[in-house]
């Protein structure tokens, strides 16, 4: 491939910036975080880089690049990036999945065994100077479901499974015709969800946020969930609708939640999630490891060897689905 013109919609200062050194000399390089940085290199650009610009900023840059092709977002959710003319249009969308899987396959485990060993009495007593035997709960043998069986779903499963918990998985289209999942006893289609859920001692939400899980979680499936279950989402906050959670959490109808992602971030001072003592609160920082952004950059730079060469590129998004 020839010249090539990469705009990256970024902070210019941001350090990983750095490593796109890597890139071949003949490829040009325009950083920015407003429209006026790319204003001259964009009627040349073939590559879109979404760093960690908005989905608003895209939406400008991309109606500024006639001759794009590849656009590259390093987030896994893309659900403020898929505006119609890029739906439309013919160029490649890419993401981040599973560059951050595994880590977040570990959050889910840690939550799962927080709320089964009950770590928050045992702080509480330690800090209180109290010694107060209790029971605690084994994971062996309960159930979990996991809501959206991407990447991150099965990275979920890899966990849970050798700890001798039983895996159900709700996906989008069903069941496989030939079930040769051995992670996953069995899989499930949307329209059974709330029959997945009743038997669910936890229900794990990893599913990207689209038209057709915003809210897929409310008061019918609260309603359907044991009264020992927990929750834990590592998706993307509104897949679960915020009220109909809160409301279950403050009447106990369930036993907890442990949240990575919310409807609003920052969380809001005084949010009831703060004070609730059944809430596991995670700042959206349950995949930041100390590499988290040099991992993204890496996924970037091989995405592009790959571009380069003529190669099939990874996690190209069915842009009309939206992951």
């Amino acid at each position: 491939m020839d010249d090539t013109t990469v705009l990256v919609l970024a902070t210019p200062t941001e350090p990983q910036l750095a490593m796109l050194e890597e890139l071949p000399p003949e490829t040009t390089i325009a950083a920015g975080n407003s429209v006026e940085a790319f204003e001259r290199a964009a009627p040349e650009a073939g590559v879109i880089f979404n760093w960690s610009g908005s989905g608003g900023l895209l939406r400008e840059v991309f109606g500024m690049c006639p001759g794009v092709r590849w656009v590259h977002s390093r987030a896994a959710g893309l659900d403020n990036q898929l505006f119609p003319e890029l739906v439309a249009s013919a160029a490649v969308l890419t993401n981040g999945s599973g560059v951050f899987s595994p880590p977040l396959g570990e959050f889910a485990l840690a939550a799962i065994l927080y709320f089964a060993k009950d770590l928050r009495r045992m702080i509480r007593s330690q800090q209180a100077g109290v010694w107060d035997q209790f029971d605690i709960t084994e994971i062996f043998g309960q159930t979990a479901g996991i809501v959206g069986y991407g990447d991150i779903g099965r990275a979920v499963a890899t966990r849970l499974r050798p700890m001798g918990m039983d895996v159900l998985a709700l996906k989008r289209h069903g069941p496989p015709l030939y079930h040769v999942d051995p992670l996953v006893s069995r899989i499930y289609g949307p329209e059974a969800r709330l029959e997945m859920i009743a038997r669910c001692d936890y229900l794990v939400v990893a599913a990207p946020l689209t038209p057709e899980t915003r809210g897929m979680i409310g008061a019918a499936e609260f309603a359907a969930m044991k009264p020992t279950a927990v929750v834990i989402n590592i998706g993307r906050g509104p897949v679960i609708d915020e009220a109909a959670m809160v409301e279950a959490l403050s009447a106990g109808r369930i036993k907890g939640a442990a949240l990575d992602v919310f409807d609003n971030e920052p969380l809001a001072e005084g949010h009831p999630f703060y004070r609730l003592e059944n809430v596991l609160l995670s700042p959206h920082c349950s995949d930041h490891t100390p590499d988290w952004l040099e991992r993204a950059m890496r996924f970037f730079l091989d995405q592009f060897e790959r571009f380069r060469k003529g190669e099939p590129l990874r996690n190209v998004v069915k842009k009309e689905l939206g992951y």
